[in-house]
Order: structure tokens, then C-alpha cells, then sequence
């Protein structure tokens, strides 16, 4: 999970020859690099060019990939490119679920909405 750049040298040399031994993990390591590079970045642009490559491979489980990204293919590229989040959103939607599921068939809506609007 460690970034290749921040290995130790012998983890690295281990990598290397792992990867060598397996050309597989070695596009599906690329192909998930290229990915994470364009999340962290916000760079949603090169999207389609880094399915067509995905698809050149023979990893089915990246083609599943793929094919859920197509779906809403401008959905996930206004994801990749824009700084918003809706994390802190789906946080309290988590939150309220747990609420709601910790008094199932105990307690009633008014009890549920204090403890949901009460809560830290």
C-alpha cells in the first residue's frame, strides 16, 4: 500500500522483481497508478484514453471496472476533475443510518429525531 518511491530498497528490489515475474500485476499496478494519479490530481481529461488502454489488457476485473465508469462516464469525469466532495454529506447520512438501525422497533420517530438532531 506504501507509494513505490517510499520503499525501502530491498522492498523495492522485491517489487521489481515481482512485478518482472507477473506482467498481469504489472498492468493492473500501472493501470491503477495512472488511476490514482488522476484522482489526486483532479485530472478527469485523460479518462477515456486510460479505459481504452485498460480494455487492451487481458484484466477482466479492471474491464469490469471499465464498464460500471462508462455507465456515467460524465459523471466520473466531473468527480475526477472538480475539488467537491460529498464525503462529509454521506458522513452524517452513515451516521443517521446507525441512529436509526440501534433503535429499530424500540423506539419511535420522536425518539429517533432527538438522538439524530441531539447527537455530537
Amino acid at each position: 500500500m506504501t507509494h513505490p518511491q517510499h520503499l525501502a530498497a530491498a522492498d523495492a528490489a522485491e517489487l521489481k522483481e515481482i512485478r518482472t515475474a507477473c506482467p498481469h500485476l504489472d498492468a493492473a499496478a500501472r493501470h491503477v497508478h495512472d488511476f490514482a494519479e488522476m484522482l489526486h490530481h483532479l485530472h478527469g481529461d485523460p479518462l477515456p484514453g486510460w479505459m481504452e488502454r485498460v480494455l487492451a489488457d487481458d484484466l477482466p476485473a479492471l474491464h469490469s471496472l471499465v464498464s460500471g465508469l462508462r455507465r456515467d462516464l460524465d459523471a466520473v469525469t466531473a468527480g475526477l476533475s472538480t475539488p467537491w466532495s460529498s464525503g462529509q454529506v454521506e458522513g452524517h447520512v452513515t451516521r443517521v443510518k446507525l441512529i436509526k438501525r440501534m433503535a429499530y422497533g424500540r423506539a419511535n420517530l420522536d425518539l429517533l429525531r432527538q438522538r439524530v438532531l441531539l447527537a455530537p
